[in-house]
């Protein structure tokens, strides 16, 4: 518990130095009066966190707003309500220098799952980041998980899984204590799923310290301990947040990231494949270089760019990460409809019909063989008495549940998800 309380702080620590590198070389981070961390810590929900933040939201300073925008933030995504995530932390990523942009006439498009397989094939190491607020960014490591699982990857190994959790691999799927409060959001934990069901043996590996060098070595050292010193042969999948995958030093209060070190005591190259810098943000927020990469290229999935001449990835720093993923404009639905999984997902309707009059209410769907702690298939708020949406569920048996923000149940229902659903 002390080591996933210790490394969320560090990650906040890290964004905010990172989106003050964003506002600028050289200024200093922002002085923080709120102890957000410890005002949050009784809540036992997220929504009880989300509701918190909203109140107190338009009494805070702008240094502690910045802050609290980011807890905001982590506690939507929990919540199903992605678009309320992007909007509330706006956070691109910094690329220094400024990228050399690509020309679709050297340039071409390609299928990022496809392409990155390709480029996989000769590989020991494969690192995936993250935005942690942004579930968007998941949907690429679950996509890829079959496929390096074919190319013969033995080992995943996920930033939000404690090592406290032992039954993890045995149970088959995630509960409330196998890490993290990432691990809470319904497709990191599709992506423990599927990568359990796949075979894959899963390697926590988080470490803290009381410097980001201390977390990021001891990241390093527990992967190469658990993975390729005892099994040398091994091929290791890292699906890891922001710079932890960078491959030099220098954005993150220049300590030496976890790739860097992984390699240094491996002698293996990663594959470092950063998709937090080109994310589909509300549109008045996009960058420059995100519009121009929009204009160029009009990505509709996850889009990897490869020279025409030698089909060589494009990454727009290429001193840190070997490819730069291209995600497409952010979805205006209230649920996005990348939530279908190419349509191995269907939508089914949800309302107030469960919630006993209640608003806030959040409606969530557990698979009916899981226990009830596990992280959901899919979750999402109903904020308000009119409001209709939809849970995207794979077919199936589910155990349908309303909660508000006590936590306590204020309605449930059994439902069966046919293949023949839309």
């Amino acid at each position: 518990m002390t080591t996933r309380i210790s490394a969320a702080m560090l990650c906040l620590s890290v964004l905010l130095a990172m989106n003050a590198t964003n506002a600028g070389a050289g200024e200093p981070m922002p002085p923080v009066t709120h102890d957000f961390f410890s005002e949050l810590k009784p809540l036992t929900n997220d929504l009880a966190r989300y509701g918190y933040l909203r109140r107190i939201m338009p009494q805070l300073s702008a240094d502690d707003r910045l802050q609290a925008r980011q807890f905001l933030a982590f506690a939507d995504a929990n919540l199903g309500l992605y678009r309320a995530a992007i909007a509330d932390f706006p956070f691109t990523g910094a690329i220094h220098p400024s990228p050399v942009m690509p020309s679709p006439s050297l340039w071409r498009a390609a299928n990022a799952v496809t392409a990155i397989t390709r480029l996989a094939a000769d590989r020991r190491i494969v690192m995936v980041n993250e935005a942690h607020h942004d579930p968007q960014t998941r949907l690429l490591t679950l996509a890829l998980l079959p496929r390096l699982r074919r190319l013969g990857f033995t080992h995943f190994a996920a930033e939000a899984i404690d090592e406290e959790d032992t039954g993890l691999t045995r149970r088959g799927y995630p509960v409330a204590a196998s890490g993290s409060e990432y691990l809470r959001e319904p497709l990191y934990g599709e992506i423990v799923r599927e990568a359990i069901r796949l075979g894959f043996v899963i390697v926590p590996y988080e470490s803290v310290g009381k410097t980001q060098q201390d977390r990021e070595s001891g990241q390093a050292g527990n992967l190469y301990r658990r993975v390729f010193a005892e099994n040398p042969e091994a091929r290791l999948f890292v699906h890891a947040g922001y710079g932890h995958i960078d491959k030099t030093e220098g954005l993150m209060f220049g300590a030496r990231p976890m790739a860097m070190e992984l390699k240094r005591l491996s002698g293996f190259d990663p594959l470092s494949i950063d998709q937090t810098k080109f994310r589909g943000v509300d549109p008045d927020r996009q960058t420059p270089n995100y519009r121009q990469l929009i204009a160029a290229f009009h990505p509709n999935r996850a889009t990897i760019l490869l020279r025409r001449s030698d089909e060589s990835p494009w990454s727009a720093d290429p001193l840190r990460n070997d490819v730069s993923v291209i995600l497409p404009p952010a979805d205006r639905q209230l649920r996005p409809e990348w939530l279908s999984l190419d349509h191995r997902r269907h939508a089914w309707p949800i309302d107030s019909s469960l919630c006993a009059g209640r608003r806030p209410c959040v409606v969530e769907a557990h698979a009916a063989n899981e226990s009830d702690d596990a992280t959901p298939a899919d979750r999402f708020t109903l904020l308000h008495m009119q409001e209709q949406a939809s849970l995207y569920l794979e077919p199936g048996a589910y155990c349908v549940r309303a909660w508000g923000i006590a936590g306590k149940t204020l309605g449930e229902r059994v439902i069966s998800i046919s293949k023949k659903e839309h």
